[in-house]
């Protein structure tokens, strides 16, 4: 089983009972500044909490620290985003895998930001999703396998570039050797038609959205 850290941010849950069953008993927990709010509601003790913890009292951090919690504070005028500082501190757990809760929804201008961050050229070999338990979002720089149920929609948008050698398995709609390009709607409503697909590329960025079934959340655990 994969090395995992899961990152709570500060943004929107759908429903933050699925969001939970993403989580494994042996996943490395850190909250980005506000995400401990999910964190401790769900039941869980974060391992870190990390960004300019404006939201957060002294008092509580220091309770944090007290039960081994790694507190990593930062001047609230910075250049980097929480979930950016977060994600940089979950590398120093040396995962396989990490998975970001709550970076989907409320503000724009946040979601866009934690799209992009999948792009950090530090992040490379690393399998980061940023999952609220109905959709995942995932970049692929050369291969990656999406799991679910049959009929879920899986989306492939090009992240900034012509995304070459596209091939697919798994989904109704295949695609063989073909380029999709940022500025077309060509990739957009695939879906899987059965419990996984599997998504290759030749070149280029290619960002997968997948949303799951109820069903599928409730039985994942």
């Amino acid at each position: 089983m994969k090395r995992r850290v899961v990152i709570f941010a500060n943004g929107f849950l759908p429903d933050p009972k699925q969001a939970q069953t993403l989580v494994r008993p042996d996943d490395v927990l850190i909250a980005a500044d506000g995400g401990i709010r999910y964190l401790l509601a769900m039941g869980f003790r974060p391992h870190a909490v990390v960004g300019d913890l404006d939201s957060l009292p002294p008092l509580f951090l220091e309770t944090l620290q007290r039960q081994g919690a790694v507190v990593r504070p930062y001047p609230r005028e910075k250049d980097e985003t929480d979930l950016e500082l977060a994600l940089r501190h979950a590398l120093e757990y040396s995962p396989e895998a990490i998975r970001v809760v709550g970076a989907l929804g409320l503000r724009l201008d946040q979601t866009l930001a934690n799209v992009a961050l999948l792009a950090a050229p530090w992040l490379e070999g690393v399998d980061v999703r940023l999952d609220d338990g109905v959709e995942e979002v995932l970049l692929i720089r050369s291969e990656a396998t999406i799991e679910g149920l049959p009929g879920e929609t899986v989306s492939l948008i090009p992240w900034g570039m012509p995304v070459e050698g596209v091939t697919t398995e798994g989904l109704r709609w295949p695609l063989r050797e073909e380029t999709l390009y940022p500025d077309r709607t060509r990739g957009i409503s695939n879906e899987l038609t059965g419990p996984q697909a599997h998504v290759c590329i030749r070149s280029g960025l290619l960002i997968v959205v997948h949303r799951r079934s109820t069903e599928y959340v409730k039985s994942e655990k």
